[in-house]
């Protein structure tokens, strides 16, 4: 299973929270959240702990199929 990882700029306030629970997936680039890779193999390092704690909901991720990777 493949999944994408999405912050909306335009929600993010930049509270470092996504980053606090799952360094391994989220960084800070300048005052927003950004994924540190889109596409995932499988979650594993608190992804869904950070979409679901971010206060603006600012972080979607979504269950892709192969050929969505391309």
């Amino acid at each position: 299973m493949a999944y994408k990882i999405k912050v909306d700029p335009e929600k993010c306030i930049g509270c470092d929270l996504c980053c606090s629970i799952s360094p391994k997936s989220f960084e800070m680039q300048g005052d927003k959240a950004v994924p540190k890779r889109e596409i995932i193999d499988e979650l594993n390092n608190n992804e869904k702990e950070s979409e679901e704690s971010c206060p603006t909901q600012a972080i979607l991720i979504e269950e892709i199929t192969a050929t969505d990777k391309k």
